[in-house]
């Protein structure tokens, strides 16, 4: 029998980093499972360990063939290794807030070659959340229910959520409720013309309730790094889907009372400049959906560190930039509806 580790050179890299990072709190949430072999999926903590503070919850690999995502976080990790023995203001900045990470959250899709877990099950399809339109036969994509064999699988309703995205739901839910604010960003890739930031609702064209909070992010973003690559963006403009995880778990929190504020991001990395430079991606699978040459791949480790750096100083200083008053909220309310809500947009996750 062909090891799974042996096919997932990602979890070799993440795993002989854990001990390397100072100060770091690391534990494994689970094992995914498939032929009698288990992968663990790890978590890392940087900061205090108090659950009130200020957090930055970095994920990646929830969908197998993304592996773009992993080596992203993975080469992130890196170079905070290497700040973490000289950078004063890293220091300061995790005196009090926390760095968290999900490198990989499907180690055993990965190490196959899918999108979905060993299970057929797509683990953004996976939550309880039904969206709020109706899908047609032919819209497979917003989520499925009728064979594991078919892309974009939700699972079935009786046997709830899989481990992987059971796994990642209990860490968001104990590390990141009660946060006073916690921002997430997972990192996929897909048939985008270009990189976007996207946020819930996935299942609902319906604004949510911290859209006033996005929309200040976005401008903060926008006022801060002038002319960024990104379209920061709902992602029902593009369609809705079933199942959406971060959905689920943004609605959670506020059913929860928790109190923080949670704000939920998906980094969609578009894979169209890679195969529109090298058209011989397209006869690869893996090629659909990550860079092939090394000089890409370097080049995206590269281009999304300033992004990260920023959310990681906009969780610091949350308290300066987030409305104080329901004036405030009120206007950015307006603008949000006024940029987000009126169209209709492209892409897919």
């Amino acid at each position: 029998m062909t090891s799974l580790r042996a096919s997932l050179p990602e979890l070799a890299e993440l795993e002989a980093l854990l001990p390397e990072l100072p100060g770091a709190r690391t534990r494994t949430l689970a094992l995914a499972r498939h032929a009698g072999q288990a992968l663990p999926i790890h978590a890392i903590a940087l900061g205090p360990a108090d659950v009130t503070s200020p957090a930055l919850l970095f994920v990646a690999g929830v969908h197998g063939l993304e592996r773009v995502g992993t080596q992203v976080l993975l080469s992130y990790l890196r170079s905070l290794r290497a700040a973490l023995g000289w950078d004063e203001l890293l220091d300061q900045l995790l005196r009090r807030m926390r760095l968290l990470f999900v490198p990989l959250v499907n180690p055993a899709g990965m190490a196959l070659g899918l999108r979905s877990n060993p299970r057929g099950v797509d683990l953004m399809r996976n939550s309880p959340v039904r969206a709020d339109e109706r899908s047609r036969w032919y819209e497979l994509h917003r989520g499925q229910r009728l064979s594991p064999y078919l892309p974009w699988y939700q699972g079935t309703p009786e046997s709830g959520m899989e481990v992987e995205s059971r796994a990642l739901a209990e860490l968001v839910q104990t590390e990141l409720f009660a946060s006073r604010c916690a921002i997430v960003v997972d990192v996929h890739s897909g048939f985008l013309a270009g990189d976007r930031i996207w946020f819930p609702y996935a299942r609902s064209r319906a604004p949510l309730a911290h859209t006033p909070e996005l929309f200040a992010l976005a401008e903060l973003l926008a006022h801060t790094h002038e002319g960024h690559v990104y379209t920061f963006e709902p992602q029902a403009i593009n369609y809705t889907t079933h199942g959406d995880l971060w959905d689920y778990l943004y609605d959670f929190a506020r059913e929860r009372g928790a109190g923080g504020l949670l704000l939920p991001l998906t980094l969609e990395l578009s894979s169209y400049p890679w195969y529109r430079k090298n058209p011989r991606q397209l006869v690869h699978r893996l090629g659909l959906f990550h860079p092939m040459k090394p000089h890409r791949l370097a080049r995206v480790q590269r281009r999304h560190k300033t992004l990260f750096d920023f959310l990681a100083r906009a969780v610091f200083s949350h308290e300066r930039w987030l409305p104080q008053s329901a004036a405030q909220r009120h206007e950015l309310e307006r603008r949000a509806r006024e940029r987000w809500f009126g169209g209709v947009g492209q892409g897919a996750r």
